[in-house]
């Protein structure tokens, strides 16, 4: 019987016949000069947390192989102001050989690579976010024995000129179909261009969000990533960013991850997804309850929920999202499928095989393992996405080294409608997310010895986190704003690129 054929969503490993993580020097070079390639773009996220790019013409193989070999010199202090000195600022960028994709938006024949940052004596860059990432992955595995694997729930709003064929209804969007559903066409155009620089996708639909203004409509979208290693997953949601804004902007349309841009309407989250993997194995479930690890990691995540909005939510207008009575939350606490808490247990396939023999008769049932995972759910779109999944794995560390976790996580459980009347005083008793920016720079201020512990953030990157906090002045936005639209249309306009 010949071998089963591998399935690549990338160019390149179909070329090769081999996995990205595979990749060699040599092998992207093979690739350049087999398929004309005259540019590689060098890409990397920066301390604003946002996608960078370095462009090379290509003029020999020699050059070629010089830049995939030593990278290339950068100004740190323009990448990461504050934390580095002008008079020394030089850092490398450095290729990833995995990471490497064909660009689907060059006009010109162009490789992709993303890469890391180096100082002059060839160590990593402490301060940046991915470095940072690394290190709480790193620190996480050493206390835990497990990895940490999380997926991102990438939502965003299509504002486009309004069309006025198959009108759908207001906050009645999710999981409609074309054409009452718009923009599918350029979701599923993003989804592939996302997967040929290999991101894991799981799925992409429409969302609840449905806003119709005089001249213009909002559609909302989503796009949800599949399980992976935290750095993955947030190398992942900052090219589906960078992509999908590049493809608005051929559509000549705006998409916007913008947690709000229309109060009265849903907002943009990006919730989070985590397990924690042993041997290749989810070991979120126990006998089909969850198990002590993934109990102690919402420990972890009750214990720094507050100061993580500081990564999670960077914007003023991250602040109109999360408002009693929605599906944001507000207040720190755990349940099961309740989609207003801060860290929601969502089903987990515990009987997969029944259901698939149900809904097909006589057919056999493969055996699936439970794919459990653990949600956070207050960050949105505006998230530092390096520096939130650091976040993340710095609170379930926390979680671990806590002897009483799992006293702990049960102080924040709630088992019904976090809402309902019945539970308020319950509610009351529990800590509050923050209110603005500036609540949240004060909050990751009192715990920053919790994330600068075992040398994962630098003080630096706190102090740099908290400061841009502070200078939004954003305390009691929302009562400010109350009943003011041309103001709040202001300020929803000027973070609407987030």
């Amino acid at each position: 019987m010949a071998p089963a054929q591998k399935i690549y969503s990338s160019r390149i490993a179909a070329f090769l016949n081999k996995e990205p993580r595979d990749f060699t020097r040599r092998d992207i070079v093979r690739y350049v000069k087999a398929n004309g390639v005259k540019l590689v773009n060098f890409r990397y996220v920066a301390g604003d947390g946002r996608l960078k790019t370095l462009n090379f013409m290509i003029s020999d193989e020699a050059y070629l192989d010089r830049i995939l070999s030593a990278g290339e010199r950068v100004d740190g202090s323009s990448l990461f102001k504050g934390m580095i000195d002008a008079g020394s600022s030089d850092l490398y960028v450095v290729p990833r050989y995995r990471t490497a994709f064909v660009n689907p938006f060059s006009a010109i024949p162009a490789v992709d690579i993303m890469c890391s940052f180096y100082t002059g004596d060839g160590s990593p860059f402490a301060g940046s976010p991915g470095e940072i990432l690394r290190r709480a992955e790193t620190e996480f595995t050493r206390v835990t024995g497990c990895g940490f694997h999380a997926l991102g729930e990438l939502e965003y709003y299509v504002i486009a000129p309004k069309d006025i064929l198959y009108p759908a209804a207001a906050q009645r969007g999710y999981h409609e179909a074309h054409p009452f559903a718009k923009w599918e066409g350029l979701r599923t155009e993003a989804m592939a261009a996302i997967a040929e620089a290999g991101g894991r996708i799981k799925y992409g639909h429409s969302e609840v969000g449905l806003i119709r203004g005089a001249d213009s409509e909002m559609a909302q979208q989503e796009i949800e990533f599949l399980p992976v290693p935290a750095s993955e997953a947030a190398d992942q949601l900052a090219m589906a960013k960078w992509m999908l804004s590049a493809i608005g902007h051929k559509y000549g349309v705006t998409v916007s991850f913008a947690p709000k841009i229309s109060i009265g309407h849903a907002g943009s989250g990006m919730h989070v997804h985590t397990c924690l993997m042993k041997n290749g194995r989810n070991i979120m479930q126990d006998k089909g309850a969850l198990s002590v690890p993934a109990r102690k990691l919402i420990a972890g995540f009750m214990e720094l929920a507050a100061p993580m909005t500081a990564f999670g939510n960077t914007v003023p207008t991250s602040y109109l999202r999360l408002v009693p009575h929605q599906e944001a939350p507000t207040t720190v606490c755990w349940a099961y499928r309740n989609r207003s808490a801060l860290v929601r247990i969502p089903l987990g396939w515990t009987d997969a095989a029944g259901m698939i023999r149900d809904a097909n008769p006589g057919c056999e049932a493969p055996k699936l393992e439970p794919a459990q995972t653990v949600e956070f759910r207050s960050a949105d779109g505006s998230a530092s996405l390096h520096f939130l999944m650091a976040g993340l794995c710095v609170a379930a560390r926390r979680g671990f080294e806590r002897k009483d976790a799992l006293e702990y996580a049960d102080k924040f459980f709630v088992d019904k409608n976090i809402h309902d009347r019945a539970h308020s005083a319950l509610m009351d008793k529990l800590p509050k997310l923050p209110a603005s920016c500036g609540e949240s720079a004060e909050c990751l201020e009192k715990s920053r010895s919790a994330f600068e512990e075992r040398g994962v953030f630098t003080p630096q990157a706190i102090d740099g986190i908290a400061a841009r906090l502070r200078a939004f002045d954003d305390r009691n936005l929302s009562e400010r704003l109350f009943g003011k639209e041309e103001e709040i249309r202001k300020l929803v306009e000027e973070y609407l690129y987030c």
